[in-house]
């Protein structure tokens, strides 16, 4: 019985955390158009950070109730997820194309930031509030990287996003961001909560948890919007969108969680980095030579997935 409530609140979670995420991210990026910020820079900073919400948010209450070994699982485990699952199941609905910048910078960025998380990790087991700094501080000269890109109109792709829309009156705005933020906070508690909990019943360890089930949950905005967009026939833009997520829950997910409370980095993870290291070179691979992630590529992707599942639960 305590394992169908505790699989019901993980549920519930989920459910929070994904429409405040999407509450939260609507409000804040009408208001930001109100006062007259452009588009495309609510696209490259609002939206991006709206999209690693809930990892941010489970990472850190993760953190400060000590199940450490949840806010890097979480991370590593929904950056695996986000490029061989969700982009593996995006371009076998349809062929993604890819930017030139993603092949030339960004995806170089990904592999970086994340032999820079495993470094600071295995100096001394710990990724401490200095580290943390360091990886917000990459944060900010990422941030730099797309406005200038922006500039250069090499993202014009995002200004689509929001236009057409009715005006909203500022009082409904102000209280989708708060709604919104009080669910990603609640939803972040719950599914800590229920997650671990369910480790503790089936004698599963934090970082599995972490790697599988939370990973998943957390990248549900991620899936549910790029398999939308290939339905639709617009997710040209999704590799793009895949890659500046991962960047974003590596520098700015685990740089706030670190700086709040030191978090423990288990031997463990090493190879569960390494793995995310090789799904962001195997992604280049794919997409290198004609700017495009083809349906093959999308199968390789999926199975690659399907290998470090069983991998995690043999």
């Amino acid at each position: 019985m305590n394992v169908a409530v505790q699989l019901v609140l993980l549920v519930v979670g989920f459910v929070m955390l994904v429409k405040g995420a999407d509450w939260f991210v609507e409000g804040a990026s009408k208001v930001a158009e109100k006062f007259g910020i452009p588009q495309l820079v609510i696209g490259l900073t609002i939206v991006a950070i709206g999209t690693s919400l809930p990892e941010a948010a489970v990472s850190t209450s993760a953190a400060l109730k000590g199940s450490a070994e949840i806010t890097i699982g979480n991370v590593v485990g929904s950056n695996i997820l986000n490029v061989l699952l969700i982009l593996g199941i995006t371009s076998v609905i349809s062929p993604l194309a890819v930017q030139k910048s993603t092949v030339k910078y960004e995806l170089p960025m990904v592999i970086g930031a994340t032999a820079l998380l495993a470094a600071l990790g295995l100096l001394d087991g710990t990724v401490g509030r200095l580290d943390g700094l360091i990886l917000l501080a990459g944060m900010v000269l990422y941030l730099l990287y797309l406005l200038r890109m922006a500039k250069k109109g090499q993202a014009a792709a995002l200004e689509e996003q929001g236009q057409g829309s009715k005006p909203d009156s500022m009082l409904r705005l102000i209280l989708l961001i708060l709604i919104g933020g009080v669910l990603i906070v609640l939803g972040s508690d719950v599914t800590v909560d229920a997650a671990t909990a369910l480790a503790r019943i089936f004698g599963m360890s934090e970082r599995l948890i972490g790697l599988t089930i939370v990973a998943f949950g957390t990248s549900l905005p991620e899936l549910v919007t790029s398999a939308t967009a290939a339905v639709k026939g617009k997710a040209d833009i999704a590799v793009g969108n895949i890659v500046g997520s991962n960047l974003f829950n590596i520098l700015f997910v685990v740089g706030i969680a670190a700086v709040i409370t030191p978090v423990v980095y288990q031997p463990t993870f090493l190879v569960d980095t390494i793995v995310c290291i090789a799904t962001a070179v195997l992604l280049w691979l794919c997409v290198a030579r004609k700017q495009k992630l083809q349906r093959h590529g999308g199968v390789i992707l999926l199975a690659c997935y399907v290998g470090y599942f069983f991998y995690l639960v043999r």
